[in-house]
């Protein structure tokens, strides 16, 4: 059997250094037909420092340092689409990793959970790939639907 593998340090620094930056760059390449229709792009990791687990005392800081972040992810924000015709707008989302005690969620702060890792396991190519073109479809979604709302 598979040793688990708790959060902590170097689980958290695992997936912020290496893997994070990994799903952004499969990200932009997805992205890159669709930036220059806006006026700013910005992919950017993202920690919640803000949410405390409710066994941690009042003074207990939250940081990946201490091991004890309850979330991180990637945020996109385009902003002043320009097209003739179309009052410019602006489209932010998230890609959020939910991180349990052993394991941890990859989803969209809107939508229900796309896989379930265990910290340690590396993702493979395809992994990378598949939540990349998923997070990229619902986007192109969103922006179609902007669209059609506003015309």
């Amino acid at each position: 059997m598979e040793e688990q593998h708790p959060r902590n340090k170097e689980t958290l620094r695992h997936l912020y250094d290496n893997v994070l930056p990994a799903l952004a760059a499969r990200i932009h390449e997805h992205l890159s037909p669709i930036i220059p229709m806006f006026d700013d792009f910005r992919l950017e990791r993202i920690v919640d420092t803000w949410t405390k687990d409710p066994d941690a005392g009042p003074g207990t800081e939250i940081s990946i340092d201490k091991g004890n972040v309850p979330s991180m992810g990637l945020r996109l924000l385009l902003q002043g689409f320009h097209r003739a015709g179309v009052t410019p707008f602006d489209i932010s989302q998230d890609l959020v990793l939910e991180l349990e005690q052993y394991s941890y969620e990859v989803k969209t702060e809107k939508h229900s959970s796309w896989m379930t890792k265990p910290y340690r396991q590396n993702w493979t190519a395809a992994e990378l790939e598949e939540v990349a073109e998923s997070w990229c479809g619902q986007l192109i979604e969103l922006i179609t639907e902007r669209l059609q709302n506003l015309e």
